[in-house]
């Protein structure tokens, strides 16, 4: 009988050649892009998941409520791990890792940059990045001892055994490689090649016990059986105990696992985060599969004339109801198997193409039983879901109504397959809407004015011997006409360093803890950045050298310390006392799509640790570079000259919103493909079944126009039906996502009107085609059966 079965579903599929197309290609593009959304929410929801005692691994908050607002955040102070470990026996391991340091590594001839970080003694223990080589125990024992990755060892070693090789970083000090780690999976928030012991820094003086000093990160492994609900109260009030400055501030640990998908807290709360996008994700991944459903149920019931007097046959002959529904379904089946078999195709084809839009590294592990479980159960699903209704709507047919050919209903107002049609253009509009929004979002952040000139301005580290050789630096630069302005700062003009609640000022409330952006520069940093002054000066230590310990504040500082006069006022920050002699209208510095916070920018008696500078416009900017590397390689000659340029870092910001509004678009195409395939199948079939209706028309008079619009007008409703349906949807979803955002895009009904008019306009063109087709069919051919 399954034999039996199989010949008549190949020879349905053969004798209908392009049904059976649009039946397959449908399926399979679905699939295909619900795989590749399956593969990426995997590869996401994978983050971090690999560690052994990720259940055990929590990473130290803080909490404190200001203004009404309760605000969390990760960066801690270094002395707060020590007071971990002498206080809470219920702690098995406390582990401190710094921020991101780009040493260079020197190894004979080789001077390579490279990334990584500070770490306990203890981190190896905590987190499963395994050793290939050395003693887990003691690679860290020593305080000049440096744990590098395999692709740094392959880099500064080539295929020499690396243990026990002598280092030099930054040219000052030589570390011994005392273990070599596995490279780091792509599914990890960490991003280091190499692993210095915590102890350097006490070496290098670079550590401290002051508790307002928040600036590292903190984990906690908690011991087998204590749990985080019955720990949180006892470390609840660590800061009480020790800080003195900020006593109401309170700890608490987070899921370490669940850091990477749901970090994000509002007024004190876990408030989601990137898990969101996944979600929106997963649901377009289901409602595709489920419109490439529809088109087959659409196409399969479309054709119940040609197999109803099959069934009706059947019956007859004594065959029950579950047998032709288990036909039904066997069929469904074998077409989605054959759809998914060239849904891998495609999928193998666009992996690297889809790989490079969402930067990861996706790739599907053949050797996984779990490949081969998912894979089988989504064919099974998808034949199940796509063959259900029209195996329930062909076995239903009664052999006598049948047989007499009186089964059909005529003019039905309400039908399954209308609904079905709706339901594809109500998900294929809602993404439409989705994507102009998202673009509209971006495009409005992007225009948003800088406050500062990106143009012919870059930057480069200071490191070796450049701060000792600045001022050499700096005018041969000027003289030579490389750059027209120079200034050195204490992060890029993209990125904010350092912040606090600590300044002081007159009038300023007791209780204030607004927290206010920190950037430090020399001189002409309005100059070089080309931010837009508008009181006041420039920095200029060459006519005033009290400059060094002038600031400037940007508008939003001036309104929050409520300065009417704001020149010569002094502000108090880490015991000095500044004077503002300039303010500047706010620049965005952090993200674009949020709103510009306070800034003080304080004078040269501070640190720095990056130099801008403005290229010259009258020569080409690889001449510039050309030239400004000969100037660096001259004054610091063992490190290369590495530079970024502002414009570049700045279109980095809207990568995570790019990459979102192209996989919306992406999908809302395969969306709109998927459907019109299946709508294009459906006026085929309609074209089809009413062609000697067609042919007297054209006998009675009728132009090619009126049967194009008589055969159109009844797909053109179904779409404004779903148009109106999408509509409110995707404003209440689009409203939602832009909450996310204080810098935000107006939903416009413009926006609704556009997506209404194109998706009327596909459905037109996909339907034209078809009935133009029949109306330009000669009516002799027809009718001549009559």
């Amino acid at each position: 009988m399954l034999r039996n079965y199989f010949k008549i579903a190949w020879r349905n599929l053969i004798r209908n050649k392009s049904f059976s197309f649009l039946n397959i290609a449908g399926l399979s593009i679905g699939i295909a892009a619900a795989a590749l959304i399956l593969l990426w929410i995997n590869f996401e929801l994978g983050f971090d998941q690999f560690h052994q005692n990720k259940d055990r691994i929590y990473e130290v908050y803080n909490k404190y409520e200001t203004e009404g607002k309760i605000s969390c955040w990760n960066s801690t102070p270094k002395i707060m791990a020590k007071m971990i470990r002498q206080d809470f026996p219920e702690v098995e391991s406390v582990v401190r890792t710094g921020w991101s340091y780009n040493f260079l590594f020197s190894s004979g001839e080789k001077r390579i940059k490279s990334t990584g970080t500070v770490v306990d003694k203890d981190f190896l223990d905590v987190f499963s990045f395994p050793l290939i080589k050395g003693n887990p125990e003691t690679v860290f024992k020593e305080v000049n001892s440096v744990v590098i990755t395999e692709k740094l060892a392959k880099k500064l070693f080539e295929n020499e055994n690396p243990l026990d090789k002598v280092v030099k970083i930054d040219d000052s000090d030589h570390f011994t490689v005392t273990g070599v780690l596995k490279d780091l999976p792509s599914n990890t928030t960490f991003d280091f090649e190499y692993l210095i012991p915590w102890s350097y820094l006490k070496q290098k003086g670079w550590e401290d016990e002051y508790w307002g000093n928040n600036s590292i990160f903190t984990y906690v492994m908690l011991k087998d059986g204590v749990s985080n609900a019955s720990f949180a109260p006892k470390i609840k009030n660590l800061r009480e105990k020790y800080d003195k400055e900020s006593p109401r501030m309170e700890t608490f640990l987070y899921p370490f696992s669940r850091s990477y998908l749901y970090s994000r807290f509002e007024n004190g709360e876990e408030s989601g985060g990137r898990i969101e996008i996944i979600r929106i994700f997963g649901f377009i991944a289901a409602f595709i599969l489920l419109i490439a459903c529809i088109n087959f149920m659409n196409l399969s019931t479309a054709r119940s004339e040609k197999r109803a007097k099959e069934v009706g046959v059947r019956k007859v002959v004594g065959a029950e109801k579950k047998y032709i529904i288990g036909q039904f379904l066997g069929e469904s089946v074998f077409i989605s198997f054959f759809a998914a078999v060239i849904a891998l195709i495609i999928i193998l084809i666009v992996l690297p193409l889809f790989n490079n839009l969402i930067e990861r590294q996706l790739s599907i592990d053949f050797t996984n039983p779990w490949f081969w479980i998912t894979g089988i159960g989504i064919i099974l699903f998808t034949g199940v879901l796509a063959g259900s209704y029209p195996a329930l709507y062909l076995s239903a047919f009664k052999p006598v109504v049948v047989l007499k050919g009186t089964f059909k209903k005529i003019n039905t107002l309400i039908t399954p397959r209308k609904v079905l049609v709706v339901v594809q253009f109500t998900f294929a509009i809602i993404l439409i809407i989705s994507t102009v929004v998202i673009r509209q979002q971006l495009k409005k952040a992007q225009n948003r004015q800088l406050g500062y000139s990106k143009d012919n301005l870059i930057y480069t580290f200071i490191e070796g011997e450049i701060e000792k050789n600045y001022p050499l630096i700096k005018e041969e630069l000027l003289s030579s006409g490389i750059a027209t302005s120079i200034t050195k700062t204490s992060a890029p003009i993209t990125e904010c360093w350092s912040n606090s609640w600590g300044f002081e000022w007159k009038g300023k409330p007791e209780n204030d803890r607004t927290t206010i952006d920190r950037f430090i520069a020399d001189e002409a940093i309005i100059k070089t950045t080309g931010l837009e002054l508008i009181q006041g000066r420039d920095f200029n230590l060459s006519d005033y050298p009290t400059d060094s310990t002038a600031v400037i504040l940007n508008e939003s500082a001036v309104n929050l310390m409520k300065f009417k006069n704001p020149l010569g006022q002094i502000i108090k920050d880490n015991g000095t006392d500044w004077h503002v002699v300039g303010v500047i209208k706010d620049f965005v510095m952090r993200s674009p799509f949020e709103s510009v916070k306070p800034m003080v920018i304080e004078g040269a008696k501070a640190w720095f640790e990056v130099i801008h500078i403005k290229l010259s416009d009258l020569k080409s900017t690889s001449e510039n570079l050309a030239a400004a590397e000969k100037v660096f390689k001259k004054y610091n000659p063992e490190y290369p000259f590495n530079f970024r340029f502002v414009d570049s870092e700045y279109a980095k910001k809207f990568n995570n919103e790019k990459r979102t509004g192209k996989l919306a678009g992406l999908f809302t195409m395969l969306t709109i493909i998927i459907s019109c395939l299946g709508l294009f199948g459906l006026a085929s079939y309609m074209a089809e079944n009413r062609i000697k209706e067609i042919g007297i028309r054209k006998v009675l008079g009728a132009s090619v126009s009126n049967i194009t619009a008589l055969l159109s007008a009844e797909f053109i409703k179904l779409v404004a039906i779903a148009f109106v349906i999408a509509s409110p949807i995707a404003w209440y979803s689009m409203n939602k996502w832009l909450n996310n955002y204080a810098y935000q895009v107006k939903i416009s009904w413009l926006f609704f009107a556009a997506a209404g008019i194109l998706a009327i306009l596909i459905a037109l063109i996909t339907v034209s085609f078809q009935a133009i087709k029949a109306a330009i069919a000669n009516p002799v051919k027809s009718l001549k059966t009559e």
